[in-house]
């Protein structure tokens, strides 16, 4: 039996709201995969700043179960954005000193919550999988429970970095959503060779999910800004993404030493 919470109820359906009016054509496979009760570490793609929305959306309407996500502390810091993420009982994480974060997590998973990730980190440009941080493992690893790997492929056409999309661009997308087989961390020794070997298995079962639903995805993206470079489309190759984000990353650095 699933706990009433009105801030998050709320949420979703204004979050259900928007994707009827935008008419975002959702496809999803792999629901089984998703727990009726107990912990899981949920690690998904970020290719588009509205994934947990689409990922949340659908596992309330599979199981009516809420994802406690993981979100940049500065995200909180904002008044009525705060207010609502802490209702909702998201976890804030400070880039600089992510201890109590992870200790939260955790402490979330022991108590049977679901928990989403963003490996990557931050929204890839590039719509590929890039390098993991190991987070998401060692959560789930410390906290005895499993990975269950998701994949959002669509949702970046509707609001993503680098492109602001229009709303005529925004109407009708298809967006797919696949959950992986999950895997437990039974096999996996707390070492770090072990960890970065779980996570080197993880992202690679990822970009097998993203290839496999951008095969059967019904809109071809050959000369697409949202389309990757290896598939013919004209979104930066992993190397350019990499270079620009590392840039941004500097400026904000150097931004903050200013204020300092």
């Amino acid at each position: 039996m699933h706990t009433r919470e009105p801030i998050y109820s709320t949420a979703i359906g204004a979050g259900r709201a928007l994707f009827g009016l935008l008419r975002v054509r959702q496809t999803t496979s792999g629901l089984n995969q998703l727990p009726a009760t107990g912990g899981a570490v949920l690690a998904i793609t970020h290719f588009g700043y509205l994934d947990f929305a689409l990922v949340e959306w659908v596992a309330w309407l599979h199981n009516r179960r809420h994802i406690r996500f993981m979100a940049k502390k500065g995200a909180f810091d904002q008044p009525l954005v705060g207010r609502l993420l802490r209702g909702m009982k998201h976890i804030s994480v400070d880039m600089e000193s992510g201890r109590a974060a992870y200790d939260q997590a955790v402490a979330a998973l022991g108590t049977g919550e679901l928990l989403g990730v963003f490996p990557e980190g931050g929204v890839n440009a590039s719509f590929t999988v890039r390098e993991l941080k190991t987070g998401a493992v060692r959560m789930a690893l410390t906290a005895n429970v499993p990975i269950i790997p998701v994949v959002v492929w669509g949702g970046h056409r509707l609001m993503t970095k680098n492109h602001r999309s229009t709303l005529r661009e925004r109407l009708g997308v298809p967006v797919s959503i696949r959950f992986g087989e999950s895997f437990s961390m039974d096999a996996v020794d707390p070492a770090d060779d072990d960890v970065a070997a779980a996570t080197l298995q993880l992202h690679d079962i990822l970009q097998g999910l993203v290839d496999a639903v951008q095969a059967e995805y019904p809109v071809a993206g050959v000369g697409q800004w949202w389309q990757p470079a290896h598939l013919g489309g004209t979104a930066p190759t992993p190397a350019e993404a990499a270079v620009v984000e590392a840039e941004r990353r500097r400026r904000k650095a150097d931004r903050k030493k200013l204020r300092a």
